[in-house]
């Protein structure tokens, strides 16, 4: 028997208005294809367990809604340029979702795979480290607590400043960009921090 979880009721209601038919829709039909499906929180989002295996998930931003299959394309090939994550791409309105019948043969689609015992396909190796530019690299030698919250981040939380400064068109900007990395790293906070929850 299914559970709904009354965190993806708050979640639900939080979320802007323009998300809320849509995040009520696919859950909805999730419970509707699997009714056996539990729901939980994970990464500050609503998910969706089949028995032990994670299902698909939801999350709502301030101008998307993006709904994704844990098992990924092997479930969902939509051919769209993804620019959010799941195989939707970035969801403004119910049109943007596939009819109802078909999500829902989607959902059955990966809970065979879940029940056929499949796994999420593993990456490539793992990227190196990004390097550290010299100015940054100088900048957070004057900055102490900077320096400490950059030097105990993930690679990957490192790699997201990194790159978005290294992405600065203007050496203006740059610079900006420099300053703004600093503040943030100053107050403990990760490149997309405005992003979680």
């Amino acid at each position: 028997m299914g559970s709904r979880d009354p965190r993806v009721d708050a979640y639900i209601a939080e979320a802007a208005e323009f998300a809320r038919p849509i995040l009520e829709h696919l859950r909805a039909t999730v419970h509707a294809a699997c009714p056996s499906a539990q729901e939980t929180l994970k990464w500050r989002s609503p998910h969706f367990m089949y028995g032990e295996r994670l299902l698909c998930n939801m999350a709502a931003f301030k101008q998307h809604v993006a709904f994704g299959f844990w098992l990924g394309d092997r479930v969902a090939e939509t051919g769209k340029d993804t620019a959010a994550m799941g195989q939707f791409g970035r969801i403004t309105r119910l049109a943007d979702l596939p009819p109802k019948k078909d999500l829902a043969l989607l959902v059955k689609k990966a809970m065979l795979l879940g029940d056929a015992g499949a796994t999420r396909a593993r990456k490539s190796a793992p990227r190196p480290p990004a390097q550290v530019p010299d100015d940054l690299a100088a900048a957070l030698a004057r900055n102490r607590k900077a320096r400490v919250t950059f030097d105990g981040f993930s690679a990957s939380h490192r790699r997201e400043y990194i790159e978005w400064i290294d992405e600065a068109k203007r050496e203006a900007t740059r610079v900006q960009r420099i300053a703004t990395t600093l503040e943030w790293l100053a107050e403990g906070k990760p490149r997309n921090w405005k992003y979680m929850g």
